[in-house]
């Protein structure tokens, strides 16, 4: 870590920590209630008729949509990774991508499927120059060897969490009651305050992510330029051939055919991007064997997000059509299930920060905990199959059964989600740092667009059968995970 983040080993203003996580907690606090408040509302806006307010799309079509959004704006965690490495430096990109969410959210406002479709793509656009390069911020706060890093993501991640409890309150309610534009338009306003404070308090975070990294001598620097804008250039031809194609009539383009392609080049690119830096020159040999821990690490954490992340696609749509949602006697609308696993990780978030700090030598190994997350996950969804049999016979099943679901999940995310995120910055190497975190939310991107599989095959797979292949797959890869977990701890050279 460079050597001008070490006053901040000193620092401790924030609950023991730099002051700089107060701001960075609430600009990532203001941009997941935006991000989880039009999410709430995304699918339900989509299959609701239009006569409701809706744009009245099958279900196949609008888990299409879902997932093609929900993975692009993690896949451009990349794309902004690299931007604020080789340009601009992560602080001025979380700036403009702030700025482009807003306008996303704004663009929903109105009516029609051209300012639908411009409103996803200003926020996928937005959330990948965000998302990624505000965590590796986060890391930048510490010095090399600071034993309150884990603690301080755990925190950090906490303020994911209170803006996802926020969001569907305000948004859902508002979305549900009032008519979704109104729901969407309050999830911009968040993001407009996010951005205020962020400017306001910018100054907490010293020299953190002020420069771009580069990539060491100077025909590095150029060399990796050249690298990364011919392939946006590949990717800008590759759209517009795409689009010539589908506007001559040659080929039918579809959600459902661009979500499919997506599959494919989601997998390209992991492929592409761990061979280059396992096998690629110009790495040592720590950073090619750290490189590996994180492969292993990011297919686990795909597997995980792609059941996590139902909760805004087949979980939603449960909640929706099949649940009773009422609580004492009173109705409320089905969106607002979707804070209860936000709830339980924030009132869980700070007893679990604290254990690791607690354990000492003895806290588990990074891998140890995503095999825990992996297994809670399993459970999660195996409750669920006996509430998707009672549904499939037309009975709306008690409430209790997705509380149980997203309490199990919400202690899976725990164990995982900031695990991985401090694991990424402590592996990552400091002249590509905003990269690799991109690559890690390249996995997240990969669990997303497998969640939206998930809810394309809501109303064609029996409902017990699809949570039940999910269950599956979590417990298959939580095996995995512990089977793997001594070879990945070597490989992470002395990384605890």
């Amino acid at each position: 870590m460079p050597s001008d983040h070490a006053p901040a080993a000193a620092d401790t203003r924030f609950f023991g920590h730099p002051i700089g996580l107060a701001t960075l907690f609430f600009t990532e606090m203001f941009e997941r209630f935006s991000y989880y408040g039009m999410r709430a509302l995304l699918i339900l806006y989509m299959t609701h008729r239009v006569a409701q307010g809706g744009l009245g799309f099958a279900d196949a079509k609008a888990g299409a949509i879902y997932g093609l959004y929900t993975a692009m704006v993690y896949l451009l965690c990349l794309a902004g990774g690299w931007i604020a490495d080789t340009f601009i430096g992560q602080r001025r990109a979380v700036l403009a991508g702030g700025i482009l969410i807003a306008a996303g959210e704004f663009s929903l406002l109105a009516p029609g499927e051209t300012a639908f479709y411009t409103g996803l793509v200003l926020l996928m656009m937005g959330t990948g120059l965000l998302k990624g390069n505000v965590s590796t911020i986060v890391g930048q706060l510490y010095p090399a060897g600071d034993r309150r890093r884990d603690s301080g993501f755990s925190i950090f991640y906490m303020g994911i969490n209170a803006g996802a409890v926020a969001a569907p309150l305000v948004c859902g309610w508002l979305g549900q009651h009032y008519g979704f534009r109104l729901g969407f338009g309050a999830a911009g306003l968040g993001m407009l305050f996010g951005l205020a404070q962020y400017v306001a308090f910018g100054g907490s975070l010293g020299s953190a992510g002020s420069r771009a990294a580069g990539a060491g001598t100077e025909e590095a620097n150029r060399r990796k330029k050249r690298y990364g804008l011919a392939g946006a250039l590949a990717v800008l031809v590759a759209a517009g051939a795409a689009w010539a194609l589908g506007a001559g009539g040659v080929v039918r383009i579809t959600p459902e055919a661009i979500s499919g392609a997506l599959g494919y080049f989601l997998l390209l690119v992991t492929v592409a991007v761990f061979w280059w830096l396992i096998f690629g020159a110009g790495w040592s040999k720590e950073e090619r064997q750290r490189s590996t821990a994180i492969l292993v690490l990011f297919v686990l954490s795909a597997v995980f997000w792609a059941a996590l992340e139902q909760a805004g696609s087949s979980l939603n749509l449960f909640a929706d059509r099949a649940t009773r949602c009422v609580i004492l006697g009173r109705p409320f609308p089905s969106s607002w299930l979707q804070m209860v696993e936000p709830v339980f990780v924030v009132g869980l978030g700070s007893l679990v920060a604290w254990l690791w700090l607690a354990l000492g030598r003895r806290n588990p190994s990074s891998p140890a905990k995503f095999s825990l997350a992996l297994l809670l996950n399993a459970l999660a969804f195996a409750i669920l199959i006996p509430a998707a049999t009672m549904a499939a016979g037309g009975t709306r099943v008690s409430v209790l059964f997705l509380l149980g679901t997203y309490f199990l999940q919400a202690l899976g995310e725990l164990s995982l989600g900031p695990v991985g995120l401090s694991a990424v910055s402590k592996l990552a190497p400091a002249r590509a740092a905003g990269f690799m975190m991109g690559i890690w939310f390249l996995s997240i991107s990969i669990g997303d667009w497998l969640a939206g599989k998930a809810a394309s095959l809501y109303s064609s797979m029996p409902l017990p059968t699809l949570f039940g292949y999910v269950a599956a797959f979590s417990l298959l890869g939580a095996l995995a995970m512990l089977l793997l977990k001594r070879p990945t701890v070597r490989l992470m050279a002395g990384v605890k």
